[in-house]
């Protein structure tokens, strides 16, 4: 049964390790949580280890540049490992072929940055729709667009054969008070529609091996049971977690905030049926990251 608790603090000294969302728990996608901030700097000063574990479509070196842009204190987290990392890996050793068609904005481009970790790379092209041998997808070019504008594309990509391979595999965030469409929601589509959508972030595996070889990284075998995983995504934090064996804390707050009626803390018989209806149990639950 979920737990409920107040604070970070009340648990967090069974574990040695944090794999912490960004979009929804510590920030809105304009400005960072302070008291979110302030939760994860008094872990770390306790010895524990954060990795920020994110479905951004990007290189970490890009989503560091945002953080910092931001204004998220870099004391805050050790390193980050992003879906747009693990998808790259398997862009580079030729998942979707060599020339791609793309969607996404032009903030996503680097994610065609070299991958200089892998050997005999293959040399990705972008390329018109009717030229491409697959479809690498950062998010919709306009993200307030319903995703069924892509289904005529789409049902010509899947008469071809093509692979899109998503690089986020989040339905929607919100930004701000605003909710866009993300990656997820176009590769959702396509896989409905019968095309082969290939995934990298949460709650796919690839990316929680990317955190866990960036944990062992920093001088730590840390196993799982002393990792905590944090998220506001039921269906990618909360279901990930429980795929991999972690414990899972919710943040209400976030993506689920109307269904559990989140203020400070959630509605306890709310947050029990909209969990019983999404058939996941997370260890612990709380309103927002603090």
């Amino acid at each position: 049964m979920t737990q409920i608790i107040e604070n970070l603090a009340d648990v967090s000294a069974r574990y040695k390790a944090l794999f912490v969302d960004l979009w929804g728990c510590v920030h809105n996608g304009i400005t960072p949580f302070p008291d979110a901030v302030a939760a994860l700097q008094a872990y770390r000063k306790t010895g524990g280890k954060v990795i920020l574990v994110t479905n951004a479509p990007r290189p970490r070196a890009s989503v560091e540049t945002q953080l910092t842009a931001m204004g998220l204190p870099t004391d805050s987290w050790d390193v980050i490992a992003t879906s747009g990392d693990s998808a790259r890996s398997a862009m580079y050793r030729g998942a979707v072929g060599n020339k791609v068609y793309f969607i996404g904005e032009d903030k996503d481009q680097s994610f065609f940055s070299p991958l200089n970790l892998i050997e005999d790379a293959a040399e990705i092209t972008k390329v018109p729709l009717d030229q491409a041998e697959g479809i690498v997808c950062c998010g919709p070019f306009d993200a307030q667009a319903d995703p069924d504008v892509y289904r005529a594309d789409f049902l010509y990509a899947k008469n071809k054969g093509l692979k899109l391979l998503c690089a986020n595999p989040d339905i929607v965030v919100d930004r701000g008070e605003t909710r866009e469409w993300c990656a997820g929601a176009l590769a959702k589509l396509y896989t409905e529609m019968g095309g082969e959508s290939l995934y990298f972030g949460k709650p796919h595996p690839p990316i929680y091996d990317l955190a866990r070889r960036r944990l062992t990284a920093l001088g730590d075998n840390i196993p799982d049971s002393e990792i905590l995983a944090i998220g506001d995504g039921i269906f990618t934090d909360v279901s990930g977690a429980m795929g991999e064996d972690l414990d899972a804390l919710f943040i209400t707050g976030g993506l689920a905030a109307a269904e559990t009626a989140t203020k400070s803390q959630p509605n306890p018989e709310l947050l029990k049926t909209f969990l019983e209806q999404s058939m996941l149990s997370p260890t612990y639950a709380i309103g927002f990251l603090r």
